[in-house]
């Protein structure tokens, strides 16, 4: 039988500032590579999908038309942050021909998690009618997302898209998320349950881990080696929830890395979870 764990061990094993207590040196590191790296790439910044101020994306074309699109999803517990902490991702990936979004979206309390999940659908729809004038192929569109936009990445992936705006269910032809949350049953039970406010029934609706995948493309989950132990649990289950369904997917812990510092892999050329993010995009 499982241990039933003490809401202080949730609160451990789910809240990353627990076990990395210099998060913010890693988020402020972050940000000033990121304004570097919008001053390095230009590019359309705070283009907007939907009427409310977070519903905005950074758009870095590619320099050739027809480019494969790669989009990523910012983290923050769906109650913080946003994708100007993660523009220096996009520099290998236009390098490597891609053109790279960054997409923002409310956050909680003002907004609840089914909320977030429904910006994150506009703006995939979004892109897909309008990237082609960011010399985008709508036809080529791979999504990644860390933390909380791993679950988000994984709630795109359950997307009828056919069903929701008449667009092909293969829109998303791989996912990549990074250090994700697909069940969020537990995370009632968390201290972030404060602002998240799930219901049961929301927590149940919301959790890629219950719900088919739609999009079949092939799927790589990562989480920091040095990750608590329920984050492996996340991306190992998750993984395997996508075989039983029939996707193709991989499961990889990356060295000895933390919540905060996996993603600075994603700026760097030659590391092998960018390598791998770009060889998915460029497939």
């Amino acid at each position: 039988m499982a241990k039933a764990l003490s809401r202080e061990e949730i609160n451990f094993q789910y809240m990353p500032r627990m076990t990395v207590p210099n998060a913010e040196d890693y988020l402020e590191a972050a940000a000033r590579r990121s304004e570097k790296a919008r001053r390095k790439l230009g590019g359309k910044i705070d283009v907007a999908y939907g009427d409310t101020p977070g519903q905005t994306l950074d758009i870095f074309p590619a320099a050739e038309k027809k480019a494969p699109v790669h989009v990523f999803i910012h983290g923050g517990y769906w109650r913080a942050l946003d994708k100007s902490f993660y523009s220096e991702m996009a520099v290998p990936m236009v390098a490597a021909g891609a053109t790279t979004v960054l997409v923002n979206y409310d956050l909680c309390p003002v907004v609840t998690v089914t909320e977030i999940t429904d910006q994150v659908r506009r703006a995939l729809v979004w892109v897909h009618k309008n990237i082609g004038r960011h010399n985008g192929d709508r036809k080529r569109i791979t999504v990644s997302g860390h933390s909380a936009g791993g679950h988000l990445t994984g709630m795109m992936v359950a997307t009828d898209w056919d069903a929701l705006a008449g667009l092909p269910n293969d829109l998303i032809k791989a996912s990549i998320p990074i250090s994700g949350l697909f069940d969020l049953r537990g995370h009632r039970e968390t201290d972030v349950q404060a602002d998240i406010h799930l219901t049961v029934k929301e927590a149940k609706a919301m959790s890629p881990m219950l719900l088919p995948p739609v999009a079949t493309g092939p799927a790589l989950i990562a989480a920091g080696g040095a990750e608590p132990n329920l984050f492996h649990w996340q991306s190992l289950a998750y993984a395997a929830h996508l075989r039983l369904n029939g996707v193709k997917a991989e499961y990889i812990s990356m060295g000895n890395d933390n919540h905060f510092d996996i993603t600075e892999r994603l700026a760097k050329p030659n590391d092998p979870l960018t390598k791998a993010l770009i060889a998915k995009t460029l497939m």
